[in-house]
């Protein structure tokens, strides 16, 4: 057991408000997501409220999601909004070209906002600009928000909602310089630019979303296009899959493929950073443009189209989620979404249906424990641990680390937030070593202290661990009780665990 961890959480040093779409999800008619994850129809022998899947619908609702991003992903681009409205047996069934198959269109923008209310969820749409036009995005956005009585808004009475929805979030296209159109980042922002011109005339309450990328190249190009329209820009997205042989599969998987995959993490964050200094440049501070990174997550081999991208999540992927919220927790002050990806049965999902079984993954947990840090004060933190790998790592001669300065990877991760009424201090902490367990100090630095506490941990036997259809119950979260001296808590973190202190202050 080593004795050379600590934690120092400064209660005088904001970041920023962390904004709960942090935290968002993100749904697309691919595989089993939508249908039967979500949506099973109301004549459906499986549970269900109007066709809404009953056990997901509870589920998600118990984790306070904030938001929702929807119909997709590649998907996005070749879906037509007309498709999806009106009588069920009436809509025209299509191939879905992205992800084999074909989509019968029962799910459309009505089911899906009516998704998004049963669940508390703010829905995000994703407009089709690679195979659509201005004229379609408009007429969906007036389908969603418009109140008067133009042919639209009465279509949307017609069809059982006479009150306009209200939608806040629209993405502008799907990875444009990919399958939303193979576009390069110039001509994305000419298309932008068309777009979103008609979309804010329409409508000034909406924010944007823009495709960016991964490829500093892209962000820089689209953003020099846009220097003289900033004003039509409120937020750019970006997509990291954590995907890589050196990774392992989704169940075996070496100790060593364990901590490469905690060790990109690391590249997320400087993809984040680059996002960051590139938006900042061109806004010159005219304008606040927040990052959003709408979709994310692993995707192990297993993932494939012909599987429709299913994969099993283990203990390791929720220890990867909850670094991942931690990094997002610490960038709060400009990160105002992200989107893990999806929801249901595709890619880390947080729930998995059979027939009319429904299980947790171990990802669902650590959203379930991260939610107290919805709307609080990031905070900064220190750590200091033991070294569990070095930055010369086989990973680090990844394309994907060429040119870059790299750090060794601590056993321990934090973030840590205070409630705007200062009572309540949350702070997650993971001990990612495979085989050591941490005595760990944890410092406050500030001028309050710790009247009472609750500790919530989740861990298995081992990181393979995961939750199926016939043991659902294999990785679950406990609770522990805390005894804290004041400002200063001494605690032993178990290996590779993910633990949430809820502390009232005094």
């Amino acid at each position: 057991m080593s004795e050379k961890s600590k934690l120092t959480i400064r209660l005088d040093k904001v970041i920023g408000i962390i904004n709960p779409n942090i935290y968002g999800h993100f749904a697309e008619h691919l595989g089993r997501c939508i249908y039967p994850g979500i949506w099973v129809g109301e004549n459906s022998k499986i549970p269900n409220l109007e066709g809404l899947r009953k056990d997901v619908v509870e589920a998600l609702k118990a984790i306070n999601p904030p938001v929702v991003r929807w119909p997709g992903g590649c998907f996005a681009d070749s879906y037509h909004w007309r498709d999806g409205v009106g009588p069920v047996d009436q809509r025209p069934r299509r191939p879905n070209i992205w992800w084999g198959g074909e989509d019968s269109n029962e799910f459309g923008t009505d089911e899906f906002i009516k998704f998004c209310r049963s669940i508390c969820a703010e829905p995000y749409i994703c407009l089709n600009v690679g195979s659509g036009s201005p004229r379609e995005a408009l007429s969906w956005l007036e389908y969603c928000n418009y109140a008067g009585n133009s042919s639209l808004a009465r279509l949307r009475a017609e069809n059982g909602h006479p009150e306009p929805y209200k939608v806040k979030y629209w993405g502008v296209g799907n990875e444009n310089w990919g399958c939303g159109g193979s576009f390069d980042p110039v001509y994305y922002a000419w298309e932008y630019r068309r777009f979103a011109t008609y979309l804010k005339r329409a409508d000034p309450s909406i924010q944007l979303i823009a495709c960016g990328h991964i490829s500093r190249d892209w962000n820089l190009k689209f953003m020099e296009a846009m220097r003289n329209h900033i004003y039509l820009l409120d937020h750019l997205s970006i997509h990291y899959y954590f995907r890589s042989p050196s990774f392992g599969d989704d169940i075996k998987f070496t100790d060593e493929e364990y901590l490469n995959l905690l060790f990109d993490v690391q590249n997320l964050k400087y993809q984040i950073q680059q996002a960051i200094n590139i938006v900042d440049f061109f806004s010159e501070k005219r304008k606040n443009i927040g990052i959003v990174v709408d979709e994310w997550g692993t995707w192990h081999p297993q993932a494939t189209v012909e599987s429709g991208l299913y994969q099993q999540n283990t203990l390791r992927d929720a220890i990867l989620a909850a670094v991942v919220l931690n990094l997002f927790n610490r960038y709060s002050s400009k990160i105002v979404m992200a989107n893990i990806a999806q929801t249901v049965n595709v890619l880390q999902s947080l729930c998995l249906t059979k027939g009319k079984k429904t299980i947790l993954t171990p990802t669902y947990y650590i959203y379930d424990l991260y939610k107290s840090h919805m709307g609080n004060y990031a905070l900064e933190v220190e750590t200091q641990s033991p070294i569990i790998m070095e930055a010369h790592s086989p990973t680090s001669s990844s394309p994907r680390f060429t040119g870059r300065k790299l750090e060794p990877l601590q056993a321990l991760d934090a973030s840590a937030s205070l409630s705007k009424d200062g009572k309540r201090l949350t702070i997650t902490l993971v001990n990612q070593s495979l085989d050591e367990d941490l005595e760990t100090k944890i410092i406050l630095s500030g001028d309050k202290e710790v009247k009472e506490g609750e500790l919530v941990i989740l861990n298995a036997h081992d990181v393979r661990d995961h939750n199926d259809f016939d043991a659902p119950n294999n990785v679950t979260p406990r609770e522990e009780p805390i005894k804290m001296k004041r400002k200063i808590l001494n605690y032993v973190v178990p290996k590779h665990s993910v633990n949430r202190f809820n502390l009232t202050l005094k």
